[in-house]
């Protein structure tokens, strides 16, 4: 009731604030906004981050949020508003190439996905593991080992591994919300310390007077939150640690057998029967390995690699990600169609009918990622990356060995502001590189290793930030991989997200110091075996108390 009524309170008050607004209409144009970067260009995604957790709801919140960030833009004009809230947001990022690109991956992945389940392929693989998995522990460590087997994107990675484990979680009573955060721990922490992702793609392209790819291997020993999180929920796996509301959500899994937790369970009635009884095994994993070697020839292709003009690495590094990946998964599933009208498990009639069913599957995701994306360019209007750039560049020479904490503490806010980790690392990155190198030489003398772990703390704290936003593109579609609830997902993760970059701060301020990547991974990996344990005898003394 408080919710339903914070929200009416909140719709009213923005009505009003239109109406009022009506007044100060000067034309389509906006004016110069007394908002821009400032701290105010912070105000709406903390009005819709803070709404989505507060009321449940996430389409109404990220809309008063890109509606705030409108009126502040045109300084509340009325007409200006709706044009900046639809033609400059919505429309525009629904115009957008590389945008389109990414929706229809997204769609494709939805199709290959209720392709690989109605031919049976999920089925067969749900079946050898229930045989073969006898524990929820093993359960759950093969959730993670699958996941970094499908390190090519983050988005395949969600929708593939939720696809093919959730039968095996499901028998063994694992919460949809810690298969939700099995999946997304090994999403983006995945594919940003893979050379070859698509990630690795979009973080070479924006690195320019050094040579892109090895700075990018270089920095993978640095980035301590990708590193720690694996390790962290492999440990806790291991342990059966769990702690805040994901506690919460096992108890009532393990207990009741009831894997939703919450009274809004939206995917409660989805079934994933399949149309076929001839599927086997090999009618899950060649679509997947077919996949992933499809959309890393289509990102080469985009790079120039197959013309000539690039080596299989710097084509990779110079990729189109969203053009390469749906060039992929297009060749991808159509090798997959022919595939199972050879096998004759699907006619092609079938496989045609189930082409819609992919697309609705993935309408919420659309969705959700339309309104983050309009979301950001409120912020970007608002020059909110101009306000966080600002930041870096005043930082003291003096305090250099501190740069690495605060850099990473940037780029978290920065991505769990906008939700956008490609966004976040895009504009700090040049900024880091262009601060430590020569166009002639690259790294300034000296300046070798406290470049790479500045570069390195830009990535990781990119993907802290995108891992504990409601808003974030690879937090949704977690949350659609594992069919759970996406605020309960964002809501039980956000404990072990913010728990990994506590100790990965704590990191970078080492690391800022000793410069040494062996001594500085060792103690990360020390500190967070520490916390884990330490969890671990809390949860025992609870439990014992209980």
């Amino acid at each position: 009731m408080k919710r339903n009524n914070l929200m009416k309170v909140l719709l009213v008050t923005l009505c009003v604030a239109l109406m009022l607004s009506i007044g100060c209409f000067a034309g389509d144009e906006a004016p110069a906004s007394f908002a821009y970067n400032t701290l105010w260009a912070a105000l709406p995604p903390i009005i819709a981050i803070g709404l989505a957790l507060i009321t449940k709801e996430v389409y109404s919140s990220l809309f008063l949020g890109i509606t705030v960030g409108a009126l502040l833009y045109t300084e509340f004009s009325f007409m200006p508003t709706f044009v900046h809230i639809f033609e400059g947001g919505i429309i525009a990022n629904l115009s957008d190439s590389y945008n389109v690109g990414i929706l229809i991956f997204l769609v494709i992945l939805g199709v290959m996905v209720q392709l690989m389940n109605a031919a049976g392929g999920s089925a067969a693989f749900g079946k050898w593991s229930n045989e073969n998995i006898k524990s929820r522990v093993t359960a759950q460590l093969s959730v993670i080992a699958l996941g970094c087997l499908i390190f090519i994107d983050d988005y395949f990675n969600c929708l593939t591994v939720g696809s093919v484990m959730r039968p095996v979680t499901d028998k063994h009573k694992v919460s949809r919300a810690k298969l939700a955060y099995l999946i997304d721990a090994t999403a983006a922490p995945v594919c940003i310390i893979a050379p070859i992702s698509s990630w690795a793609a979009a973080v070479t392209g924006v690195i320019d007077g050094v040579e892109g790819l090895g700075l990018f291997i270089n920095a993978i020993p640095y980035n301590y939150y990708a590193l720690l999180t694996l390790f962290m929920m492999i440990l806790m796996t291991v342990l059966k640690v769990e702690f805040g509301p994901m506690a919460k959500h096992e108890k009532n899994a393990l207990e009741k057998g009831d894997i939703y937790t919450t009274p809004d369970r939206p995917y409660a009635n989805a079934t994933d029967e399949p149309l076929s009884t001839k599927g086997k095994v090999i009618d899950l994993v060649f679509p997947v390995v077919v996949l992933i070697v499809c959309c890393i020839l289509g990102l080469v292709y985009t790079g120039g690699f197959f013309s000539g003009d690039a080596t299989f690495a710097s084509a990779f590094s110079g990729a189109d990600a969203s053009l390469g990946l749906t060039y992929g998964s297009f060749f991808g599933l159509v090798i997959t169609v022919v595939f199972y009208m050879i096998r004759r498990v699907l006619t092609f009639r079938q496989m045609m009918d189930l082409i819609p069913d992919g697309f609705k599957a993935m309408v919420p995701a659309i969705l959700i990622l339309t309104f983050a994306w309009t979301l950001k360019s409120m912020t970007d209007s608002l020059g909110l990356k101009d306000f966080i750039a600002d930041i870096v560049r005043t930082f003291p020479d003096t305090m250099l060995s501190f740069l690495p904490a605060v850099i990473f503490l940037i780029a978290c806010v920065m991505a769990f502001a906008t939700g956008t980790s490609w966004g976040t690392f895009g504009m700090l990155i040049p900024i880091v590189v262009a601060a430590f190198t020569d166009p002639a030489v690259g790294f300034l003398p000296g300046y070798e290793t406290i470049g790479t772990i500045l570069v390195s703390a830009c990535m990781a704290g990119a993907v802290c930030g995108d891992h504990c936003s409601p808003i974030s593109d690879t937090t949704i579609m977690a949350s659609a991989g594992a069919q759970c609830n996406h605020l309960n997902h964002v809501q039980t993760q956000l404990p072990y997200a913010i728990s990994a970059a506590g100790v990965s701060f704590v990191s970078y301020l080492i690391a800022g110091f000793i410069q040494n990547w062996i001594i500085c991974l060792i103690i990360a990996f020390a500190l967070m075996a520490a916390f884990v344990f330490i969890a671990n005898i809390k949860t025992t003394q609870q439990k014992a108390k209980a």
